[in-house]
């Protein structure tokens, strides 16, 4: 039998064993936000309501677009989307469950004026007033958008968003909502990413209805138009809202991120930044073109009347920010900007190839909001991540991408508030899956899958997740 051990090796057999064990470390530390961070989800009427032609709705743009051949994926159309026209009630209750307590939506601007002027359509306002009942009987809170794309196919047919007349039928349509809605809504948004249904409609691929190519000056004066109608949501919460309700925007601002956060890419990624914002999301901020934009247009610039720009740049309560991805900035030759090319294999979804995973993009973009243009109260009113989904076996939707899709971009916003930028609250895109526009139902985005045949939603687990963070306050 081998004689025991000494003491003194006992111990050095001891210490050596004590040095071999991992450190004990600390719990990771929370990421919080600011205490009375708006948490919440969102969802645009012609995407989720159908009902197209139901209690006097008139047709829109998107209507029209959908039910052309080829113009989406599938010929799917908005005919009946995810049917919340009848279905609202319900989707309330779930996200009431959730514990998402405000929800960005949208009114439909065919079902209040079905021909864009006129009359407007007592069942259609009738409806809202209901959606906004159910919506505060479920402790939800409305953040409603005046204009999310769905233009009265009859001014299309009038000149659309080329003629000033869409102008002063969207003013009345504005009062109309406002009035109709003063005890409901106290938070607006007017007009949501003029770019989208401006330049992508009638320049490039046209993608968005309607879908018709344009000149360049008509295209410029198109967007002029749009930014006068935003000027007429504001000037309607303020003559006609409640007191305390609050009124801004939400537009989608290319998003430029520098290559490394030195003195010289972050000096070119804010030049490329102004220069591709100044003629949509500068003018509410800034009270008028640039002097750079308008040498740009030349011939093409749009005509400004007297007064246009005292409309446009209205004193708002916030500026929205829809964010999806960007483009990285580096100083080349000279301090010149280069934008890079992203290469093949770039992370992106797998459906929509212009999503390219860029989270810092919502840190640069609020930042240069704030640096660029003065913005002095920024909400998130879009983020969000679409692809193709198919439930588990056991109906179970583990989508960890688009978890971590909203996960590392909300570490990014926390360190731009941490930074100083005025963010007070974050719209996720979007609570259920619906009508991805020209990519009809195979994309989706939403936190919740849609069965389109049944019309069952189901909360995907970046569902659980966000609702837990919004509980929270913080990042889990």
């Amino acid at each position: 039998m081998p004689a025991a051990p000494s003491r003194s090796r006992r111990s050095a057999t001891s210490d050596a064993r004590t040095a071999q064990r991992p450190p004990v470390l600390a719990a990771p530390r929370p990421v919080t936000f600011p205490r009375g961070f708006v948490w919440g989800v969102a969802a645009a009427a012609p995407q989720i309501e159908g009902a197209y032609r139901t209690d006097g709705k008139g047709l829109s743009v998107w209507d029209t677009f959908a039910h052309t051949p080829g113009r989406v994926a599938g010929n799917e159309t908005l005919d009946v989307a995810c049917d919340h026209y009848h279905r609202f009630d319900a989707d309330f209750a779930l996200m009431a469950r959730l514990g998402f307590k405000n929800y960005r939506l949208s009114i439909a601007w065919p079902r209040i004026f079905p021909n864009g002027s006129g009359t407007p359509n007592a069942k259609g306002l009738d409806f809202y007033k209901r959606l906004f009942a159910s919506m505060h009987k479920h402790g939800i809170t409305p953040w409603v958008t005046m204009f999310h794309w769905d233009l009265p196919q009859a001014l299309e047919d009038a000149g659309g968003w080329r003629s000033r007349a869409t102008v002063d039928a969207f003013a009345r349509y504005a009062d109309t909502i406002v009035t109709a809605f003063r005890d409901d809504v106290r938070h607006w948004f007017t007009i949501n990413e003029i770019f989208c249904f401006t330049t992508l409609a009638h320049a490039g691929a046209l993608d968005k209805a309607p879908g018709t190519p344009l000149p360049a000056a008509e295209l410029n004066q198109s967007i002029h138009h749009a930014l006068l109608a935003h000027g007429h949501g504001v000037r309607a919460v303020r003559e006609h809202a409640r007191r305390g309700t609050i009124v801004g925007n939400a537009e989608v601002p290319h998003g430029l991120v520098p290559l490394t956060e030195t003195p010289a890419d972050i000096a070119a990624a804010r030049r490329v930044y102004q220069q591709a914002n100044d003629q949509i999301f500068a003018p509410p901020l800034t009270g008028g073109y640039s002097t750079a934009l308008l040498r740009r247009l030349g011939a093409d610039r749009p005509r400004v009347a007297r007064g246009d720009f005292d409309l446009i740049a209205l004193p708002t309560d916030f500026t929205g920010i829809n964010c999806y991805t960007a483009h990285f900035v580096r100083a080349g030759a000279r301090g010149r900007p280069e934008v890079l090319p992203f290469p093949e294999k770039y992370p992106k979804s797998a459906r929509t190839g212009w999503l390219k995973t860029v989270p810092q993009a919502i840190y640069w973009t609020t930042r240069f909001a704030t640096e660029c243009y003065g913005a002095r109260r920024l909400f998130i009113t879009e983020n969000g991540y679409g692809t193709e989904e198919t439930p588990e076996a056991n109906g179970e939707i583990v989508d960890l991408h688009r978890r971590e899709y909203l996960r590392l971009h909300l570490h990014e916003l926390r360190r731009a508030i941490a930074d100083g930028v005025p963010v007070d609250g974050y719209f996720a895109w979007s609570f259920m899956d619906n009508f991805e526009w020209a990519d009809g139902y195979a994309v989706r985005f939403g936190l919740c899958y849609t069965d389109y045949a049944t019309q069952k939603r189901t909360p995907k687990l970046s569902a659980h997740w966000l609702a837990q963070v919004a509980r929270e306050n913080r990042i889990v």
